[in-house]
This record gives C-alpha cells, sequence and structure tokens, in this order.
C-alpha cells in the first residue's frame, strides 16, 4: 500500500492529521531554508557595518558606508538613532545618557525582532508535531482494533497490516519534528551570535556619544 492509498483510506481525522503534518512540515522548511539564507547574509553584513563604521572618518561617512552594506538594516538605525533631537516632550527628558539608552535599546529591539523571526514557528513544530503524530497513531489503531473485533477472529495478519499503517502517522511527527528542533537550535545559536555583536556595537556607541558629551 503506497501513500495515497493510506491516505484515502484513513477517515475525517486521520486526512486532517496528515494533512496538518504535511502543512508543518511545509511551514518549517520554508522557514529553515529562509532564515539559513538570511542569516548568513545578516552575519556578514553586521561584521562588515561594524568594521566599516569604525574606520570611518566621522559619523556622517559612517552613516553612507554602513547602508550600503546594511541589507536586512540591522545595523543603520543604531546608529541613525544616536543623532538624537531635543524636543519639548518626556522623550527629551532626562540627560545624554538616558536618551542614548532609550534609542539605541528601541533600536536594538527591532534588529532582533528581525532575527528572531520565525523562531517561534520552529519551535512550535518541533514541540506539538511528534503528538500530532501520535493522536494519527492512537486512532488508527483504535479502528484496527474494533475491525478485527467486528470480524470477530484474530489473526497477525490482520493486526500487522493496520497496527503498521497506523504507525506511519508516528514516524511522519517525527520526521516533521526532528528537522524543526535541529534547525532552532543550530539558527539559534547563529541568532545569539548575532545579538552578541549588536549589543556589543550599542554599548560601544553609547560609550562613544557619551565620551562625546554631544549627540553625534
Amino acid at each position: 500500500m503506497n501513500l495515497a492509498q493510506f491516505f484515502w483510506q484513513g477517515d475525517a481525522l486521520a486526512r486532517g492529521v496528515a494533512l496538518l503534518l504535511l502543512a508543518m512540515s511545509v511551514s518549517s522548511w520554508v522557514v529553515i531554508l529562509w532564515k539559513t539564507w538570511l542569516l548568513h547574509r545578516a552575519s556578514r553584513d553586521v561584521d562588515r557595518c561594524i568594521a566599516a563604521f569604525w574606520q570611518a572618518g566621522n559619523i556622517d561617512d559612517a552613516r553612507q558606508t554602513i547602508k550600503a552594506f546594511d541589507r536586512e538594516a540591522l545595523v543603520a538605525p543604531m546608529v541613525d538613532a544616536i543623532k538624537i533631537e531635543t524636543t519639548p516632550t518626556l522623550a527629551g527628558a532626562g540627560g545624554l545618557q538616558t536618551q542614548l539608552t532609550r534609542v539605541l535599546r528601541n533600536a536594538l529591539h527591532q534588529a532582533l525582532t528581525k532575527l528572531q523571526h520565525g523562531q517561534v514557528l520552529l519551535a512550535t513544530v518541533g514541540a506539538t508535531a511528534p503528538f500530532v503524530g501520535l493522536l494519527g497513531t492512537v486512532w488508527g489503531i483504535y479502528h484496527a482494533l474494533i475491525g478485527i473485533a467486528t470480524a470477530g477472529q484474530v489473526t497477525i495478519d490482520k493486526i500487522s497490516g493496520p497496527v503498521g499503517e497506523s504507525l506511519i502517522m508516528t514516524a511522519a511527527g517525527l520526521a516533521v519534528a526532528i528537522p524543526a528542533v535541529l534547525a532552532y537550535n543550530v539558527l539559534g545559536r547563529s541568532v545569539a551570535r548575532i545579538e552578541a555583536e549588536l549589543e556589543g556595537f550599542a554599548r560601544d556607541l553609547r560609550e562613544l556619544v557619551g565620551y562625546t558629551s554631544t549627540p553625534l
């Protein structure tokens, strides 16, 4: 029996579980491929932007150079944020260090939101896919036992076939969950590394502007 026959032989719940696992698998692989490409590019851009900033002669030159490198807009907003303008609002209240801390924190949070996008989906798929597959397995075994009881005669071939087909759902759930969990851990390490680079750069910017005592 091939997978198509197995799918159409099941009832509405079995088909729903199979379609749900398929949707989870497709969505997780889309996120995996997209985030792998995104983080690889972002890692290179962040390193190039930070190096270009410290090699620039002044802040204006650094801004122009960074915008050419920063394709994901992770570093440029942080550099733009240090150009603080005095306003007659609570945003302009407090000293320079207070304002710098706030604007850099906001810019950093925006960058981290971009980097962490999709991680929740991978974590959700990795945590729930085995249980979704197990639901399909339990439901399939239940129907197999009902069929055996109705037949009134128990033989190995009547048990092994339906139970084996039901266990396919468990294997499918694991096949969906394992790549999602592995990708979550691997991509999470890449996100953490880039996050550490951005946090260190934000602290350096704050000290630089605070040292000059004037917004740049």
